[in-house]
């Protein structure tokens, strides 16, 4: 029996790459505007650029990981996220515009967490485990664990060495992603499903509970970032602390409390009914909402944010297992369809925020309520899972 704990760990080693490559540069942006003189507009088209590509290498992926492999997908990811963090510091000395030299790294890093969030799930689902559903959880948890790493460490070395010694980090980042790749050219690994078995396209879209799954995927990805991307301002204003401190105390308290809450789910998952559990988050989720919607109070505010991120956590983990459970032969175009939607949730839960705010006279709490949704969509599309689970249990005790 091969040691598929190994595969495991090297898992979530990667979703650690995934949180490298997602919250690395975005910690350096005010250094790259004073430093290369980019303004803010060049500044947004990094983020966005970057999000784009994903997405792309998402739908991309549903074409070439089964012909080449996943093993040489996993090794290509780690190699591409590696290059573009070193690019980050060799770039702008080699190109002659720095904003060319920051959007080619930003193309590497991105291709390789494109293919991380097709790759590492489906990976860690066909490894023969007990109690799946505690593993993926578990797995998106170091997802969790690297964003406060990432953040922490990087205003560590900052705050010691100096800002101006950016570049070492970035190359000192770069060696996880480096070394992880040689980690899965060792690490056995095994197929979602046998081959030629697996579900087409066509076949994949005439499944309604398909389509069920991806509406999930949008509500857990928006959900989980309508406040993530906002902690930043309720941690400056419910505590009364610097920018620099609120963007620092926001995400990696919204981080935290989200890792809690894969990590519970991963230690007592085997104890717990994921779709019940799932719903509670919902309903929790709901309830942070309005506790920073309605609330008046800045510190109440900053309270529902931290909540939303423990009631998030179980969301995208969760649909992930819940759907491979339900359509066992769907490969690696499910996985990789599933990340399409949930990237996809991701950018449209802010930009609701945003829409909402702007016509809210710029209320941000007001951009929160209008995000609500999201996690009430979830709650009504478990709810529509649970109902089609009990009519194939009734069909089939009538066959």
């Amino acid at each position: 029996m091969k040691n598929y704990q190994q595969t495991i760990y090297a898992c979530f080693l990667a979703y650690i790459v995934q949180a490298v490559v997602n919250n690395f540069a975005p910690l350096l942006f005010l250094t790259f505007q004073t430093q290369f003189h980019i303004p803010l507009t060049q500044i947004t088209l990094l983020v966005t650029f970057n999000f784009l590509l994903q997405l792309i290498i998402d739908f991309a992926a549903i074409f070439f990981v089964d012909k080449i492999g996943y093993r040489i997908s996993i090794v290509a990811a780690h190699l591409f996220a590696g290059a573009g963090l070193v690019g980050l510091a060799l770039f702008p000395i080699i190109f002659a515009t720095p904003f060319i030299a920051l959007l080619a790294a930003v193309s590497l890093y991105a291709i390789g967490g494109g293919l991380l969030e097709v790759l590492v799930s489906p990976i860690v689902e066909a490894c023969p485990t007990d109690h799946k559903e505690k593993t993926m959880s578990l797995l998106h948890s170091f997802y969790c664990w690297g964003v406060v790493g990432v953040v922490g460490l990087s205003t560590f070395f900052i705050a010691f060495l100096g800002i101006e010694n950016w570049p070492y980090l970035a190359v000192i980042w770069a060696i996880l992603p480096f070394c992880n790749a040689l980690f899965f050219t060792k690490v056995p690994l095994r197929p979602l499903v046998a081959e030629g078995a697996g579900l087409s396209i066509k076949a994949l879209f005439k499944l309604k509970s398909f389509w069920l799954f991806l509406g999930l995927m949008v509500c857990a990805g928006a959900s989980e970032q309508s406040v993530s991307q906002w902690a930043s301002t309720f941690a400056e204003k419910g505590l009364h602390v610097s920018k620099v401190v609120g963007d620092l105390a926001g995400p990696l308290l919204f981080a935290f409390m989200m890792g809690l809450s894969r990590i519970f789910y991963g230690k007592y998952g085997h104890k717990l009914a994921l779709q019940r559990f799932m719903t509670i988050s919902g309903i929790l989720c709901v309830a942070s909402y309005l506790l920073i919607g309605l609330s008046t109070s800045a510190p109440f505010g900053f309270l529902g944010c931290a909540l939303s991120g423990l009631a998030v956590g179980i969301m995208w983990p969760g649909t992930f297992s819940l759907t491979a459970r339900t359509i066992p032969n769907g490969g690696t175009a499910l996985f990789a369809y599933l990340a399409l939607a949930g990237d996809l949730g991701c950018s449209i839960g802010p930009t609701v925020v945003g829409f909402v705010s702007a016509a809210a006279d710029n209320q941000l709490r007001f951009g929160i309520l209008g995000g609500i949704i999201f996690p009430v969509g979830l709650v009504v599309g478990v709810y529509l899972l649970r109902q089609m689970y009990r009519r194939r249990k009734v069909i089939v005790l009538q066959d």
